[in-house]
């Protein structure tokens, strides 16, 4: 009969072979940060040029195979994304009218 410490390394195993261990941890880091992020202090807006570099550190860690990472870190901008992209389209409608 197997012993509870070799079914959680033949777990673990399997699951990094899947490469479903990775994203696990990663989404775990970026809901603890979400559940850490104190929300009474609003974000400042991110200007066109963080946004750039936002995308850019992006693109830097999926082109490097960091997709967990990758992940944190769009989870922890998502948000400030879409107030910069529901700001864009306000800006937007103001210039046409």
């Amino acid at each position: 009969m197997a012993t509870v410490a070799e079914l959680k390394a033949v777990l673990k195993d399997t699951l990094e072979k899947r490469g479903v261990l990775g994203h696990l941890k990663a989404r775990i880091r970026a809901e603890v940060f979400n559940a850490l992020d104190d929300e009474s202090e609003p974000r400042p807006l991110l200007s066109h040029e963080n946004l750039l570099i936002n995308e850019l550190i992006r693109e830097y860690l999926e082109f490097n195979k960091y997709k967990y990472t990758a992940s944190v870190l769009i989870a922890g901008v998502i948000c400030a994304l879409r107030l910069f992209g529901a700001l864009e389209i306000c800006l937007i409608k103001e210039k046409r009218s």
